[in-house]
């Protein structure tokens, strides 16, 4: 089952919509309604892509990382979200701590209302 904080892998498109590459994404939350649409957000290995205060990162001395499924240091990229249905997340490799999750949709909050 879906929940938010668990890490699964998705088919991440490019930004111009071209075919992009299977990459772990953070499940943020279920939307709305009664389709199986959910949020998530990308996880890149690639650290130069963090932006300071609006990103999260998580490195093996994190607590939550042994859980994760992640195999290094990697970026929780807030800004590459998408909604996709249920079927097309392709598995779970494992999760983050609830308030790593509190901590990503307070960014995004915070960035919504900037």
């Amino acid at each position: 089952m879906v929940h938010a904080g668990q890490i699964v892998l998705f088919r991440f498109p490019q930004t111009d919509l071209r075919r992009g590459k299977l990459r772990p994404a953070l499940i943020i939350g279920k939307l709305p309604g009664s389709f199986e649409d959910w949020l998530i957000c990308m996880i890149s290995s690639q650290s130069r892509h963090h932006i300071e205060g609006f990103d999260n990162i998580i490195t093996p001395d994190d607590p939550d990382f042994p859980l994760s499924g992640l195999k290094s240091s990697s970026v929780i990229r807030v800004g590459r979200l998408a909604v996709v249905d249920v079927s097309l997340l392709l598995g779970s490799i494992g999760e983050v701590d609830a308030s790593r999750v509190l901590q990503i949709k307070a960014n995004l909050v915070n960035w919504l209302n900037h």
